[in-house]
């Protein structure tokens, strides 16, 4: 029998931007392959007045609800408003909330958008950011001992979005290409500070991702060596052989997602300081 595919609605009501409870959902859905999610999200509802519309979207699209508002009123409001409509709903928080405040002793202050707060880690990340930019593919090589992390490998490895995705939790990400026959730079090489890691995959895989790469119109660009997996084999053994040579980690890519590389390259960090 074919498999088919049916959806669903999945309502997200955040008094903040929604990143939490977008995470959150996705997380849990995916779990379910015959079932895709029709989103929702509604973020910066933070009175009754911006709550109403929402409801009666629920009303109209019935689903599973998912919220993220801290002002009790408010979320009692968005629950008996379900159980009237017999939709399921779960504010995401609340038992994360409840572990917390048994294990502390003393009640959260329910600030909307605390997480958000332009503290020292908020411009860190600010900081960082900007730094990953401006060290993106090789840019700017006189103060890559000022990076946290230095990400190298060959074309296709993630090294931008891996970069840009670490920069997000304020570690400061510079990424060098690996090309045969150019040296790496001489700064990189007496660097002492950042943590360097090569990023690898498997030739199929890299093969594949090149060949979807939209190339543009190049002059001279030579496609065929560009996905030719015996060149790209020599290119991931010379990648290999650096690392090899310096003693930096190598972390596959082949099956990870980028938070997943992100996450490997943070684990990374204290076991070698």
């Amino acid at each position: 029998m074919e498999n088919r595919t049916s959806f669903f609605h999945l309502h997200l009501i955040s008094d903040s931007t929604g990143e939490t409870l977008i995470s959150a959902g996705r997380a849990a859905s995916v779990q379910f392959h015959a079932s895709q999610p029709i989103e929702h999200v509604y973020p910066l509802i933070r009175n009754r007045k911006q709550l109403l519309p929402v409801l009666e979207a629920i009303d109209h699209s019935p689903g599973i609800v998912l919220y993220t508002i801290v002002d009790r009123e408010l979320a009692d409001f968005i629950d008996e408003r379900c159980r009237e409509m017999g939709v399921p709903c779960v504010n995401v928080l609340e038992p994360v909330m409840n572990v917390f405040q048994t294990y502390l002793g003393t009640a959260s202050r329910r600030r909307v958008g605390a997480q958000h707060v332009m503290n020292a880690d908020y411009f860190a990340r600010i900081e960082a950011l900007n730094f990953t930019m401006d060290h993106d593919d090789g840019q700017m090589q006189d103060d890559y001992n000022d990076a946290d992390v230095v990400i190298i490998g060959i074309s296709r490895t993630s090294k931008t979005p891996t970069s840009i995705y670490l920069a997000n939790r304020g570690i400061k990400t510079a990424n060098i290409p690996i090309i045969a026959g150019v040296p790496l730079p001489e700064s990189l090489i007496l660097a002492t500070r950042p943590l360097i890691v090569g990023l690898v995959a498997t030739t199929d895989r890299i093969s594949q991702v090149r060949e979807n790469r939209i190339l543009g119109a190049t002059t001279g660009f030579d496609r065929g060596g560009y996905t030719d997996r015996a060149t790209i084999s020599e290119e991931l053994k010379y990648a290999r052989s650096l690392c090899a040579r310096h003693n930096w980690p190598i972390i596959d890519v082949t099956r990870r997602s980028i938070e997943e590389t992100a996450a490997a390259i943070v684990a990374l960090r204290p076991k070698l300081r």
